[in-house]
């Protein structure tokens, strides 16, 4: 674990938080009522949010296990983690490897507050968590939890899913993005999924002004610009599509979400 320690009365609980928001598009309990209202007049605007979230995580748990089951990854990065949620990246991992080892990241001191949850490790394995922000890379890179967990010379799956809307033009996210795959080893992948514009502009527009009201930047981007966070990777099939299109678990999981205004796009792919 890291040094950092938050008080409850360090966690603002007057303005909404993006992570205990995406608690509740869940259905989790980890959110206040200023969460509840400013979600609810999210969804007034874009009723699909909540089948959005849900085809997000479970793209996640569909390629953490590909990658621990079929692709052999053994070491995980996660940065932007979010407040823990069953079954979390770790549990998918581990299941498929028992020996996997997983690093959490966070800048969220109500995900750090609750990420005991994330440490119940398999016995072969390692599972720790650790303060840090997905806007200082070299930071991340550079942290002790980091070199204690993961061996940056064997490869390792970088998973950035439903994190990068949140990071504006002008900090620069995919040069953030190139910055955390140039150390990792040939054969570590990518995971990432990203918001996308709602081909309505009204919806996309009352969205962006109800989280940036609430003190939350949000930036949803084009297929195209959600792409070229891939370059230079080799992507895997079917590439960079929306997620219940990625290897979906069955044809009708596919079908039912299709009937969805789910613009989000997620991929996979590997360093060569």
């Amino acid at each position: 674990m890291t040094g950092h320690r938050f008080r409850s009365d360090e966690i603002d609980t007057s303005k909404p938080h993006s992570a205990r928001m995406y608690d509740y598009f869940l259905g989790g309990k980890t959110h206040y009522e200023v969460d509840t209202e400013a979600a609810r007049q999210v969804e007034a605007v874009w009723p699909d949010v909540k089948p959005w979230t849900r085809a997000n995580r479970s793209f996640m748990h569909r390629a953490t296990h590909w990658l621990a089951a079929e692709a052999g990854i053994r070491q995980f990065l996660d940065i932007g983690t979010g407040i823990p949620t069953e079954p979390n990246l770790h549990q998918i991992a581990q299941k498929a490897a028992p020996d996997a080892r997983v690093l959490y990241a966070d800048n969220d001191p109500i995900v750090l507050a609750y990420a005991q949850a994330l440490l119940f490790s398999s016995a072969e394995g390692r599972t720790t968590y650790m303060h840090a922000d997905i806007t200082d890379p070299r930071g991340i890179l550079a942290a002790d939890e980091l070199h204690a967990t993961l061996d940056l010379s064997k490869p390792v799956a970088l998973s950035l899913n439903a994190v990068l809307h949140f990071i504006a033009n002008e900090q620069k996210p995919h040069d953030i993005v190139r910055q955390l795959i140039e150390p990792l080893a040939p054969g570590s992948y990518l995971v990432l999924s990203h918001g996308a514009l709602d081909p309505r502009n009204e919806v996309s527009d009352a969205v962006t002004r109800l989280y940036r009201a609430s003190g939350i930047h949000v930036q949803g981007r084009t297929h195209e610009e959600i792409l070229s966070f891939f370059d230079g990777l080799e992507l895997i099939e079917p590439g960079v599509v929306m997620p219940h299109r990625w290897r979906p678990e069955s044809e009708e999981a596919r079908a039912s979400a299709e009937a969805l205004d789910l613009w989000i796009y997620a991929g996979v792919a590997r360093k060569p």
